[in-house]
């Protein structure tokens, strides 16, 4: 019986067509077959380098039975690249249906417009929440993550719509608009929602688009407060230590002082 074979998960350009790997393009000459979302497009790409490897249709229509196909062809021992239209694949495109067969799998490192984006945004801090397209009912979603930069596509189509959805949300914090990231007419603007909706509302805009929301800046709990769960605590008999601790942790208050501040409340009573 020969040794399975592997899938190698091959991120190719999001726009500029010299933005792949050397790695990547040794894996699409060297695998039995590549499978892609569309044949077109990843022919352009493959016309590019010269690459003649056989390509197979995988896409969201078929991706159960060719699943099964793709990974029989893995367990006899062929090499298979996986591709989508542009970046790296299984990140809001097919695939998941294969990785549920036993199959050895190798994820190759590459463009992604959802970093290349991050990258060109004065968000600050490194976390942040993809989220694909956003979802039809976007308030509960949004608001479960106030305070972490949300990451998401969006239709041109959609944008204006979106934009007057964010601003009853969240007002009008700010946000980057990254639209055909690496391309001709690449474009990233950063401003209020409530400025870059009128801007689009202006200027309708074309092309594949990224949507950050940047952060919302938690505000500083008041000293009162602060002051007042330090009180609660004593009373049930926590150490000044472990006040500082809790109430740091549920405040997103600076640790050294609250603890200055049980202390001082002590010093206060003597």
């Amino acid at each position: 019986m020969s040794a399975k074979g592997t899938l190698y998960i091959c991120p190719t350009p999001i726009g500029n067509l010299e933005d792949i790997t050397l790695r990547v393009l040794k894996v699409l000459r060297e695998v039995d077959l590549i499978a892609c979302e569309d044949t077109r497009v990843t022919q352009k790409l493959l016309k590019r380098y010269e690459i003649s490897t056989k390509l197979i249709s995988y896409h969201k229509f078929n991706e159960k039975e060719k699943s099964t196909y793709i990974a029989g062809l893995l367990n006899e021992g062929k090499n298979i690249a996986l591709v989508s239209d542009a970046g790296t694949p299984l990140i809001s495109d097919p695939g998941a249906e294969l990785l549920k067969h036993d199959i050895n799998a190798v994820p190759l490192p590459g463009a992604s417009s959802i970093t290349t984006a991050l990258c060109a945004a004065p968000v600050k801090g490194g976390l942040f929440v993809f989220a694909g397209f956003l979802p039809g009912t976007k308030k509960d979603f949004l608001l479960k993550y106030p305070n972490i930069n949300i990451v998401a596509f969006e239709s041109p189509n959609r944008l204006v719509k979106t934009l007057g959805e964010l601003l009853k949300i969240f007002g009008s914090t700010q946000i980057t608009v990254a639209r055909e990231l690496t391309k001709i007419h690449e474009q990233i603007k950063t401003g209020s929602i409530n400025d870059l909706m009128g801007y689009y509302a202006e200027n309708p805009p074309k092309g594949e688009i990224v949507l950050i929301i940047h952060a919302i800046k938690e505000k500083k709990p008041g000293q009162n407060l602060i002051l007042e769960k330090i009180q609660l605590l004593k009373q049930e008999g926590y150490s000044n230590r472990d006040i500082s601790k809790i109430v740091s942790l549920l405040y997103n208050y600076p640790k050294k002082e609250v603890y200055e501040l049980a202390l001082s409340g002590e010093n206060s009573q003597e």
